[in-house]
């Protein structure tokens, strides 16, 4: 089962930093999931919240700043001193440091409830610009958005994010385009896992972070749990082997 870093290792380190992803590398992380949206310049950015008041030193909406004042602001002050003076990425930048390394990428398009015009198109062109296709999985709660990547980008592995349980998961995610399944991590059953398998969706549960869930959803059969904790989801897993 894989092993996916929450906004990277957001337990230790400030979420949809650099330092963040750094830290689920060297935590023994398969993938780290990271959030991006559009600045009001078309930058696409890593940031999870559609406000600045929560991570940065910033305030307002993300979607109404420019790239050159997202720059200016400090996004890691507000986790621990030790982080002042780190940075919002650009996807951009993540892509180029992630080029580095074998990890895979999550990326979840901050798209819903609010559109985002220009987003799915730009992620798209900077994963064929970096050649990490292969490595990338993009994920929503927009599942519009989600089956417009699959009818225009089928090339691109793409999920549904999901809180409630699916009825007919093999219909809906057939009806989407063959999409992967992020479900909640309390929605999973062995059924939904058997499921998701048979018509050839992975599952991906979201958040993880206790190490009794992780074991329970990996004799489930999951292919993966994206966690706050990668390094005692690793511990967890290991011991079990």
């Amino acid at each position: 089962m894989e092993i996916w870093a929450h906004r990277g290792a957001s337990a230790v380190a400030p979420e949809n930093t650099l330092a963040a992803f750094q830290a689920a590398l060297l935590a023994g992380a398969d993938g780290i999931e990271l959030d991006v949206q559009l600045t009001r310049d078309g930058v696409v950015v890593v940031i999870h919240d559609e406000t600045l008041e929560r991570t940065t030193d910033g305030s307002g909406f993300v979607r109404e700043k420019t790239w050159a004042e997202l720059a200016r602001l400090d996004a890691g002050r507000w986790f621990h001193p030790d982080f002042r003076g780190e940075r919002v990425p650009r996807l951009e930048d993540v892509l180029t440091w992630a080029r580095g390394t074998n990890l895979k990428l999550n990326i979840e398009l901050k798209n819903a409830p609010f559109p985002m015009p220009g987003l799915e198109e730009t992620v798209v062109a900077l994963l064929h610009r970096h050649d990490l296709v292969e490595r990338t999985v993009l994920s929503s709660f927009n599942h519009e958005s989600v089956r417009r990547l699959r009818r225009d980008h089928p090339e691109v592995r793409a999920a549904i994010l999901s809180v409630a349980r699916l009825f007919d998961p093999c219909r809906y995610l057939a009806a989407i385009g063959g999409a992967d399944l992020h479900p909640y991590y309390l929605t999973v059953s062995p059924e939904l896992a058997a499921h998701a398998a048979a018509c050839g969706a992975r599952v991906r549960a979201f958040t993880v972070d206790r190490p009794e869930d992780i074991r329970l959803l990996q004799a489930y059969g999951v292919h993966g749990v994206i966690t706050n904790r990668p390094a005692e989801a690793r511990q967890a897993l290991l011991a079990v082997s």
